[in-house]
């Protein structure tokens, strides 16, 4: 059985999902040279009939202005490219398929064994970065992370200012490496992957 380690809280959750992204784009000026002129347009619908579940907004909104990207070649964001969502629903072999952690419970800690997870990022040595589906309200699901060297922890904010806090140093990384503001990666039209030089 892994360990859950604990539960950070931000000062102050940042619900406005554009408030969430100017933050993140400040702590990670590079960001911005990836942003589309124009929003991108999904079917969010069809993504969630997959996924089970209506996702948080700030993710919703960060794929609609960001292709997926990485952090300090460390942490990669996974984001959806616009105009694949039937491809990904038809491509997996149940529903939800792609969306849910095939982590076994046996592996999870105690408070987490009836918890859904829902994947949205991961790292180049193996830590996983979820959302805990934890309530109706996607808003308020906690961050978790499972790091490669076993134990798990809690963030009380949403993935965006998860990202924000964790690449300004604001939080405490447990188990995990400090992770820079860079821009290291980014996906590209046809499934590509663009590196930094």
């Amino acid at each position: 059985m892994e360990e859950l380690i604990g539960t950070q809280r931000p000062a102050r959750r940042i619900l406005d999902p554009d408030e969430a992204i100017a933050v993140l784009e400040r702590v990670v000026p590079g960001l911005v040279t990836l942003r589309r002129q124009n929003p991108a347009v999904f079917d969010w619908r069809a993504v969630e009939e997959e996924a089970g579940s209506a996702l948080p907004s700030d993710f919703t909104s960060l794929a609609e202005w960001y292709p997926a990207f990485g952090l300090d070649d460390f942490l990669g964001v996974m984001l959806p490219w616009p105009g694949e969502e039937a491809v990904r629903v038809e491509a997996a072999d149940t529903p939800s398929e792609r969306w849910h952690s095939d982590y076994p419970a046996d592996l999870r800690p105690a408070e987490l064994t009836s918890t859904t997870l829902i994947p949205w990022g991961d790292s180049a040595e193996g830590d996983q970065f979820f959302w805990s589906v934890l309530g109706d309200d996607p808003e308020h699901w906690p961050v978790t992370v499972c790091s490669r060297n076993g134990p798990w922890w809690h963030y009380e904010g949403g993935m965006v200012q998860f990202l924000a806090e964790l690449c300004a140093g604001a939080l405490e990384p447990w188990a995990l490496p400090p992770v820079k503001p860079e821009i290291t990666g980014w996906a590209v039209e046809g499934g590509g992957w663009r590196q930094t030089a």
